[in-house]
């Protein structure tokens, strides 16, 4: 099948200037990238997590091991796609340590993408799923992120700041420090015993394993800190009300 991430970069790309030059015109400067990105992440996440399911149900083999169809090879350029236009802005706006996790995850997702979409040509129902798991918490995570980012000068943002963020973080820590590690442990099952042998090269499903372990338990960083700064926050709350 063709390669289809040019035209996706070309999509994904057009909706990022769209909300940075219109859709967010009149928001600040500082925060006109951060709410763009999340645009684009909008059109990624839920779309590729429903699409991904429907590559990995609709084909005739669901081993980790079976050759990529084409409809797994479309959804692995989507995503393909929207990470490359995702690190082009953090390049354009990269504004230190923050960003550079991100940097690290996205360069990491890409990787894992492109070795399975032309690389192995096979393993696309493990790659796959792992990316329905990982977009399962993308709409609710990117209206928590413009939210927060408004959160200082809206009081409407402020609102939905506070209402989502206990929910998001509960969801995304079950999703990334439960279900994320999980399916990551059936693959390195399947793989070290042997189920991809001849199919798959082994330095490539070892480095899947290990470079989507790494992005986990660098999410699960992430979140942790959110609910330290939570738990600090509503601490503070409660000292505030005893005085």
């Amino acid at each position: 099948m063709e390669n289809q991430v040019h035209k996706f970069f070309s999509l994904f790309l057009s909706i990022y200037l769209l909300g940075y030059f219109i859709i967010f015109r009149k928001w600040a400067p500082k925060i006109r990238p951060e709410a763009s990105s999340c645009l684009i992440s909008l059109f990624h996440g839920t779309p590729a997590a429903l699409l991904a399911v429907a590559a990995v149900l609709s084909a005739e083999s669901r081993s980790l091991a079976a050759a990529n169809t084409n409809f797994q090879n479309l959804v692995l350029d989507y995503s393909a796609a929207y990470f490359a236009a995702d690190l082009v802005h953090l390049a354009a706006f990269f504004s230190g340590r923050g960003d550079l996790t991100f940097v690290f995850h996205h360069l990491a997702t890409l990787f894992v993408i492109l070795t399975c979409r032309h690389v192995a040509a096979h393993g696309a129902v493990a790659v796959l799923t792992l990316l329905a798991v990982a977009e399962a918490t993308s709409a609710l995570q990117n209206a928590w992120a413009l939210a927060r980012a408004r959160r200082s000068d809206a009081p409407f943002a402020a609102s939905v700041d506070r209402v989502l963020s206990v929910p998001f973080y509960g969801l995304y820590s079950v999703v990334r420090g439960l279900l994320g590690p999980y399916v990551v442990f059936q693959m390195a099952a399947f793989y070290s015993g042997g189920g991809a042998e001849g199919v798959i090269a082994t330095w490539v499903w070892i480095s899947w394993v290990v470079v989507v372990s790494v992005a986990i338990a660098g999410s699960v960083a992430w979140v942790s800190n959110l609910w330290v700064e939570v738990y600090t926050e509503r601490s503070r709350q409660v000292e505030q009300k005893i005085r």
